[in-house]
């Protein structure tokens, strides 16, 4: 038996047993959920086993950290659909652009965040249109009972899918991140190691490398809700991430700078990052190695964030809280997140004028299910794509309900409903565990849309006129959302591009700053890496993005550098208005290289004075 194949985790036909694990929790959850819905009697019992669905995630910390935004998303939804309907109840017109105005408010806010956060925005939208638009649009003084309703199935969904995680033990995702940490650790020590042989580095992959690392910010937020240490090991994690970005800054540093090809520097570094010291080692000298001012202090500043990341992978693994804690803030523009809220109330506004004017019964079907679709399709990079993919979903979770509730069912028993669910939803589940984001995401849909379709009730009903209104209906809402997305169509990757390229611009323009630093510069560095990973988006395909992806590094160098410049210019003790600090606060504020020079030479701090030289050389390359 080869290695390889020693080290692969068990399979069961074809998948690993990880992946059937999260099926069976996953099933057995819906099946509680619903179960305990129905002992209460409560009016919205499907909702339990929606809510479930919707918070299927293989991890524990994941899925409370969803249920805990989820639930707070329904108590805003739920308020807003009081407050809409109270003030719009006599003119169902308004009603429908009031919500459509809040929706659009609601992916806005979406776009200023991610991960849970995100989710909950969008949620927050399209709950007013399953309390107010779907159950309660002719009888707006029985919202308040609906949402009351829906809230209690939510919860009932989240204790009954907290329940399954811990009797089954779901797994932790404290483990798998350490491991993403780790391998992106060694792409950071390769990428490093390339810029000592020499080799030019590649814009595109230094770009992927940092938005893989700030892709992670979510799942590190989310560690909190694991365990009782789990804040502490979440703050570990943050500190090995913004250490990685500063890691990958100091290599890009060491390349703008002469000197750096001196044979006995290069080995030294080399063998210095190979290494595995224990945490909390000293940075090895570099005397006598070739290493002088600039190349000096980057050298030193490339060793000191690697042993940074050791030092918080090995405090992650323990459990131990890191002295300093990093954050890791996100980067939002607000242009953007503006302009993809007003596309996407424009969206909801025609497609409810399309469906009021038909005068088809159960339209409101078809419009929460737009919402949901805006809504979801919002938290994803490509919210076109998004509802492509709700419009190939929607008939196969209409023959999913199907043949659940008239060939395999027929039937009022529960037992027998809830082994009739079993294929349905762990084959979804299944699908949604590989690794291509179509199929995962088809049954993600599938799982969702087939427990909407089928609307499990106590006792079931089986009505085929309304099961053929509900699921023609929701197809033809993703199709008329797919036709209002042509018309007004979500912002284009390259103009995306261009505006958070100007955005950085702006940025950058403004550094050196005499405001009180927001953020550190390290934290400043992980939330420009955010920006990065959104330049780059899925991939950069062309010439026109490939320049303006390098423009956007060099910004990043940039402005990292003139970050470290100033608290290292906040400690020298020369303050005076006129003195060598305040001159060289000038210099690096109108990028005079030779005056960044003049004004480095001019320091008696070590720090500063080899800190502005590699400011001059980043800044005088760019």
């Amino acid at each position: 038996m080869s290695v390889t194949s020693a080290l692969r985790p068990p399979r069961f036909a074809g998948l690993p047993l990880a992946s059937w694990a999260f099926a069976v929790r996953i099933w057995i959850a819906i099946v509680v959920a619903l179960y305990a819905a129905f002992w209460l009697q409560l009016e919205s019992a499907s909702s339990s086993a929606v809510t479930v669905g919707i918070l299927a995630l293989p991890t524990r910390g994941q899925a409370l950290e969803k249920a805990g935004y989820r639930f707070l998303a329904t108590v805003i939804g739920v308020v807003a659909s009081i407050a809409i309907v109270g003030t719009f109840s006599q003119a169902r017109d308004l009603l429908l652009v009031a919500f459509a105005v809040w929706v659009g408010l609601c992916i806005y806010a979406a776009g200023l965040s991610d991960g849970s956060r995100a989710y909950a925005a969008v949620l927050s939208g399209y709950t007013v249109a399953i309390v107010a638009i779907l159950q309660q649009l002719d009888t707006p003084l029985r919202v308040f009972d609906a949402g009351v309703q829906r809230g209690a199935a939510i919860a009932v969904g989240i204790a009954a899918l907290a329940l399954a995680n811990d009797l089954l033990v779901a797994p932790d995702r404290r483990l798998g991140l350490a491991n993403q940490l780790a391998a992106l650790h060694r792409r950071v020590r390769d990428h490093a190691k390339a810029v000592l042989r020499g080799q030019a580095s590649d814009g595109t992959a230094t770009a992927a490398l940092l938005g893989d690392i700030a892709s992670l910010r979510s799942d590190m937020s989310s560690l909190i809700t694991e365990s009782s240490d789990g804040s502490a090991r979440s703050a570990a994690a943050r500190n090995a991430a913004v250490a990685l970005v500063a890691e990958v800054h100091a290599a890009r540093v060491l390349a703008a700078l002469p000197g750096v090809a001196e044979p006995a520097l290069r080995e030294r570094l080399k063998q210095a990052l190979e290494q595995e010291d224990a945490p909390g080692a000293s940075t090895p000298s570099l005397a006598g190695q070739g290493a002088v001012g600039p190349v000096d202090w980057a050298s030193k500043e490339l060793l000191r964030r690697d042993r940074e990341v050791r030092e918080g992978l090995a405090a992650l693994k323990s459990g131990v809280r890191p002295t300093h804690a990093w954050r890791t803030p996100f980067y939002s523009c607000h242009r953007l997140a503006a302009g993809a809220g007003v596309r996407a109330g424009l969206w909801m506004a025609m497609v409810s004028a399309c469906l009021v004017l038909s005068g088809w019964p159960l339209t409101d079907v078809s419009l929460t299910q737009v919402a949901v679709i805006v809504g979801l399709g919002a938290t994803t990079p490509n919210p076109r794509g998004f509802t492509v993919l709700g419009l190939i979903g929607a008939p196969i979770a209409a023959i999913s309900a199907g043949v659940l509730e008239f060939v395999v069912l027929g039937v009022t028993q529960f037992p027998l409903l809830a082994l009739g669910l079993a294929p349905f939803v762990m084959g979804s589940v299944l699908l949604m565990t590989l690794p291509n984001p179509v199929l995962s995401g088809l049954g993600r849909l599938n799982l969702i849309f087939m427990l909407v379709i089928f609307g499990p009730t106590n006792p079931q009903f089986y009505n085929p006129e309304v099961f053929l209104d509900t699921s023609l209906l929701l197809g033809l809402g993703a199709a008329l959302l797919l036709m209002a997305q042509a018309l007004i169509p979500p912002l284009s990757d390259a103009r995306r591009r261009q505006w958070l390229l100007g955005a950085a611009r702006h940025e950058l323009s403004r550094l050196p700053s005499r405001r009180v630093a927001r953020y550190a510069p390290e934290e400043a560095m992980f939330r420009d890496a955010v920006r990065i990973g959104q330049i780059a988006g899925q991939g950069i395909s062309n010439p026109q993005d490939r320049a303006v992806l390098e423009e956007a590094l060099a910004a990043f160098d940039q402005a990292a550098v003139i970050r470290l410049c100033e608290a290292s210019l906040a400690r020298w003790t020369d303050g005076a208005p006129g003195g060598a600090a305040d001159q060289a606060r000038k210099a690096l504020a109108a990028r005079d290289v030779p005056a960044i020079r003049r004004a480095a030479l001019a320091s008696h701090d070590t720090s500063a004075k080899n800190t502005l030289l590699a400011a001059s050389h980043v800044i005088g390359r760019a």
